[in-house]
């Protein structure tokens, strides 16, 4: 059982190891809200994410004994860094078991820490299976990612500092995958204001939280689908889950299309690099029903790869319609490229990538496609541009652009 004593003790111990994560108002968001929104940046934690202060209270609770036999655990890769970090600062053994799709970075600050990682299965149940079994052959013992009442009374302290900085806060919202961060989080926030309004996000891909208060007990999704993989979950944990249906007040979800949007937001407006999954809280802002009211969003993570990164900023210039790619078809005589490219040109468009294609029609002497990709500044700038080409004679069909970087 999760007690005001277990939480007063874990915010002592996980200070030995956590960096001040203060909280950072964020007017851009507040005004597209009509609330007071207050960002808490887990995503500069130590270890680039919260998973460090669940991880380092668990290992600190175990005897040496328990801990002399080495420590195993599954993780899509921030309590992977969390645990590896923990058993570098008690000098014990750790052996990590991620997903096979855990992002590079994620696999290699791992190692960093001196773990031992093993790249088993395409989903974090499928990784927890096999950390199970090694443990089980191998004498290790495992530290589970969320399904642990002491972990998640480690990862419940970020209420406490929560509270110590913004006291007359009136919600919190905390991203969902196992339901550690938000068994913890929503417990200490009850005990501290049993008023306060908590809030759980999870990916539309992998909403095993809220399916799972829908049946009234935990249950297993068939398959997940998500670009946030540190949430990518398909069941949530069995131990915490009295917690949740206790003290969490609403599950929302957000789309994958949401959370691509929602990093260039972060990026324009914050200057932060913060991982899809810690970006549930902040895209799931415009679903709340208030005004005026301090809401307090747990980013709770930043540890994302650059060739990641390059995918969702260029898939997010695509759904702002900063980016489009058109294509036309052209008689094949001199001139006509000239003459397109002034039309776009003359309205302010840049060409990004052009393809000039010969072989779309038998006839290739009666017409050729051109295909462009340009940077516009949004949809009505790209209406423009298409306006102008259909008056000059050209009938610019729109397509699904090329790869920016390739």
């Amino acid at each position: 059982m999760m007690t005001m004593e277990q939480f007063e003790e874990a915010v002592e111990t996980v200070k030995r190891v956590t960096a001040p994560t203060k909280l950072v108002y964020s007017k851009f968001f507040s005004d597209q809200t009509g609330n007071k929104v207050y960002l808490k940046p887990e995503n500069m934690q130590v270890t680039g994410a919260y998973k460090i202060r669940g991880a380092y209270y668990k290992i600190s609770t175990l005897t040496e004994e328990e801990r002399s036999r080495g420590l195993i655990t599954a993780s899509a890769g921030n309590h992977a860094q969390g645990v590896a970090y923990a058993a570098q600062e008690y000098g014990c053994k750790a052996v990590i078991v991620m997903p096979t799709t855990t992002p590079l970075i994620k696999v290699n600050r791992t190692k960093g820490y001196g773990a031992e990682v093993v790249l088993y299965g395409n989903v974090y149940d499928e990784s927890c299976e096999y950390a199970l079994k090694l443990a089980e052959e191998q004498g290790y013992t495992f530290i589970h990612p969320f399904d642990d009442e002491t972990v998640a009374t480690g990862q419940g302290t970020i209420a406490m500092e929560l509270f110590k900085e913004l006291p007359t806060v009136d919600i919190i919202l905390a991203p969902v995958g196992g339901g550690g961060l938000l068994a913890g989080v929503s417990t200490l926030a009850k005990m501290l204001n049993p008023n306060i309004k908590v809030i759980g996000v999870e990916p539309e891909g992998a909403s095993c939280m809220k399916a799972s208060l829908a049946a009234g007990e935990v249950v297993t999704l068939p398959l997940v689908d998500t670009i946030a993989d540190g949430t990518a979950v398909k069941t949530p944990g069995t131990k915490i889950f009295p917690y949740i249906q206790q003290n969490v007040d609403e599950i929302m979800t957000v789309s994958d299309k949401e959370l691509i949007v929602c990093f260039l937001d972060m990026i324009e407006n914050h200057k932060m690099v913060v991982e899809n999954s810690g970006l549930l809280t902040v895209a799931a802002l415009k679903q709340l029903k208030c005004q005026g009211k301090k809401v307090a969003a747990i980013m709770s993570g930043g540890n994302m790869d650059v060739i990641t990164m390059a995918s969702v900023v260029q898939q997010g210039l695509i759904l702002r319609e900063r980016i489009f790619t058109f294509s036309v078809l052209l008689p094949d005589k001199p001139g006509e490229l000239v003459h397109v490219a002034s039309i776009v040109a003359q309205n302010q468009g840049n060409v990004i990538r052009l393809d000039h294609n010969q072989f779309v029609s038998i006839n290739r002497n009666s017409a050729v496609e051109l295909t462009i990709t340009l940077e516009a500044f949004g949809g009505e700038h790209k209406k423009r541009i298409l306006k102008a080409l259909e008056d000059a004679g050209y009938h610019p069909n729109v397509v699904a652009p090329k790869a920016m970087y390739q």
